[in-house]
């Protein structure tokens, strides 16, 4: 004898969930409780927009123009150095030609500073001075003043208790500087102290 087919009656109503189910009435009740806590994104008014965009905009211009005049000043500045330092090497090539011309003329002037020679090579030395000092090199003071080791080059010491330690007593050699730039240390003559031997007690 056939089983009746089954019928919506004699279904069984505790059917088991599977895992990946989920009753109708449980999704639609969460569904509804997300669309109540989302709020609604406010419309973006146009106007306010544009004037945000704008705004970025000029701020980017304004930094893109400070940072063309800082490149502009700084080229500027690298150039002028290039072009005050550009005849360093050439200036000091020169010195030992202006040292030996300084020589020859004091040798001149020895003799007779009324000859020919020595007045010629005195418009001569003129003329070397001002091109130089058109050049922005000026010599070191050097004479009588306390030595310096960034300016200055020891030859040798002399003993002079008369004066300072350190003063320097005579130049042989004339130290050059192109503005701030050192070209060439005065070499000098610096005076000392005598050393005062101290024997050892008994």
């Amino acid at each position: 004898m056939s089983e009746p087919s089954p019928t919506p009656e004699n279904q069984p109503t505790d059917a088991p969930v599977t895992e990946n189910e989920v009753p109708v009435a449980e999704t639609t009740l969460v569904e509804d409780e997300a669309a109540a806590d989302a709020v609604p994104e406010a419309p973006v008014d146009p106007l306010t927009a544009a004037l945000a965009e704008a705004a970025q905009w000029k701020d980017m211009a304004y930094r893109n123009a400070a940072e063309l005049d800082n490149f502009r000043k700084r080229t500027a500045r690298e150039a002028q150095e290039a072009r005050a330092y550009a005849n360093a090497d050439l200036l000091r090539a020169l010195f030992p030609i202006i040292d030996n011309f300084e020589m020859g003329l004091e040798a001149a002037r020895q003799e007779s500073e009324k000859s020919m020679i020595f007045m010629g090579m005195s418009m001569v030395q003129r003329q070397i001075t001002d091109f130089i000092r058109e050049m922005g090199v000026i010599e070191l003071e050097a004479l009588n003043k306390p030595f310096d080791p960034n300016l200055h080059e020891a030859m040798t010491q002399e003993i002079r208790d008369d004066l300072p330690e350190g003063t320097i007593l005579r130049v042989t050699r004339k130290g050059y500087k192109q503005k701030e730039r050192l070209l060439r240390a005065a070499s000098v003559i610096v005076s000392a102290h005598t050393v005062v031997m101290v024997e050892p007690a008994a």
